[in-house]
């Protein structure tokens, strides 16, 4: 029995370090929301069926040998299948590491308790003659610890639910007694952009507070209420993200928000929505969401949200580019590696205004029309917009440039989306010097996703001086449309992680290189 107990260890060991790689996908797949952990296992699992414990099944064979044989095989087989397992791993650096929240404390308990149903009868019925037979069951659960998560996860819904309720009400209760205006910031792109540009703008004159990172999801808004919003903020801006219609409307429900942005509608999310039907419905749930004394502000540039017949009578504001008949548009567009300078005339006004900004690429001159918009309808001056917009600061893996050794970086790691994806190319074509790409294209667009991106592979080919593509399979589409417009082959190259594309740029680069990180997929999708 004691022997037995220990050949435990090494298998506990291994089952501890799998659980938390599995723990780590089902949280980077937003804890199995409309069954992406599920679908993730499906889509990998040749890579899951075989991972190194797969050997377990050698135990079969010592059916024919004596116990000592079948322990000390235990013990060896999970001790290499450790080893092997950990060196993996730790190779793989993971871009975002797991995350140990209350919720998966809360799950890891669940998951003790699940391996403490089946071993405890294994040690309390303890049968040398059945030994062989207790591994086999324990190395199969260990084996298909991945769908033993995900059962953990369902287990821990009722309780999820009712932290869920209890975080909800507290945040509902803080934002009812502070009572400050809310800002909904909603779009298929540029979302944490215009958020942080329209919190930069307007804390000229308030003391703003913006959703931090990507808190855009219930939990994200619930835990920027509790934990980050305070009594001496004078409008609190949430980020809305969504994956299907209700999404935005569940959020709205919990912030009610009296001012709404939209940024632009398009194609990102559409195999979760189904449709650009769907997904400019979703996306118009927060104009809907506001009182009747509200104000949205829209793109009228975007032909989704022209088209769109609202139901609502809030006041509605429109920004342009190329549309002029709207409440306020740009003109004289300056765009440099340097930054972007515009004009600015608001509608009855005969008067042009001058703006300046450090950010880089015509997107953003709409995110910035917003938050000027905005601004001008709470009261800010042309001056104080004029030195909102000039103190409007980089955004994070947003076109950021920054230095690598002697190499210039366009970081748009974060930018996941059509539109964006060929914006960001088009700031690199102002760059002078050796252009070079390093992306593994573009995800979750549904049954349009090689088409989009074999689009992006030809935005590619009239740019870059050198191509690096991060996944064969991922950029297959990519690497087609490069083909297609006869660009060199030798000047493009296929890594598997885009930790391994900083070597090569260097050996690429000349005396003055650009290079644009366009995405950057979360590790569940890494090949």
């Amino acid at each position: 029995m004691t022997l037995f107990i220990v050949s435990l260890i090494p298998y506990l060991i291994f089952t501890i370090y799998k659980t938390k790689r599995s723990f780590h996908m089902l949280q980077q797949n937003y804890y199995d929301l409309d069954s992406r952990y599920l679908k993730w296992i499906l889509t990998n699992i040749s890579k899951i069926a075989f991972e190194s414990d797969i050997l377990f099944v050698l135990i079969m064979f010592t059916l024919f040998f004596n116990t000592g044989i079948t322990i000390g095989l235990f013990i060896i087989l999970y001790g290499i299948i450790f080893i092997t397992y950990k060196n993996k791993t730790n190779k793989m650096l993971d871009k975002k590491p797991l995350v140990i929240t209350s919720r998966i404390k809360r799950l890891s308990i669940t998951m003790i308790l699940l391996y403490l149903i089946m071993i405890i009868p294994l040690i309390v019925y303890f049968n040398y003659d059945l030994l062989v037979y207790g591994y086999m069951i324990l190395g199969l659960i260990t084996y298909l610890n991945p769908f033993v998560v995900m059962v953990a996860n369902i287990i821990n819904i009722p309780v999820e639910k009712c932290v869920y309720l209890y975080y909800k009400f507290k945040a509902k209760s803080k934002l009812k007694k502070i009572n400050i205006p809310v800002v909904g910031i909603t779009g298929s792109y540029g979302k944490t952009s215009s958020k942080n540009i329209v919190n930069d703008i307007i804390n000229v004159k308030f003391n703003s507070f913006a959703s931090p990172k990507s808190f855009n999801t219930p939990y994200g808004l619930i835990n920027s209420v509790n934990n980050y919003l305070d009594k001496f903020n004078d409008i609190f801006i949430a980020e809305m993200g969504a994956f299907k219609r209700g999404d935005i409307k569940q959020l709205c429900k919990i912030v009610n928000p009296k001012y709404g942005i939209i940024t632009k509608i398009g194609e990102a999310h559409l195999e979760s929505f189904g449709s650009k039907d769907n997904i400019m419905k979703g996306k118009f749930e927060l104009v809907e969401s506001l009182p009747s004394d509200g104000i949205a502000i829209l793109n009228g540039d975007d032909p989704y949200q022209l088209k769109y017949k609202i139901k609502n009578k809030c006041n509605i504001f429109w920004i342009g580019i190329d549309n002029k008949d709207v409440d306020l548009y740009a003109t004289n567009i300056k765009l440099s590696s340097s930054g972007t300078s515009f004009d600015c005339i608001f509608k009855g006004d005969k008067k042009s205004y001058t703006f300046n900004t450090k950010l880089l690429g015509k997107h953003n001159v709409y995110n910035i029309l917003s938050g000027i918009l905005l601004g001008y309808k709470l009261g800010l001056t042309i001056d104080e917009l004029k030195k909102g917009v000039n103190s409007v600061k980089t955004i994070e893996h947003r076109l950021e440039l920054k230095k690598y050794g002697n190499i210039n970086i366009i970081d748009d790691a974060y930018n996941s989306n059509p539109v964006g994806a060929k914006m960001a190319v088009e700031v690199l074509s102002l760059m002078k010097g050796t252009k070079i790409i390093v992306t593994p294209g573009m995800i979750e667009l549904g049954n349009k996703q090689y088409e989009l991106n074999y689009k992006f592979g030809e935005y590619i080919s009239e740019v870059c001086d050198y191509v690096i593509l991060i996944g064969k399979k991922q950029t297959k589409s990519i690497y087609d449309a490069l083909i297609d417009r006869k660009y060199d082959s030798k000047k493009i190259f296929i890594l598997n992680d885009v930790r391994d594309a900083f070597p090569l740029m260097k050996k690429l680069s000349t005396a003055n290189t650009y290079v644009l990180l366009e995405n950057d997929l979360p590790d569940l999708f890494s090949e």
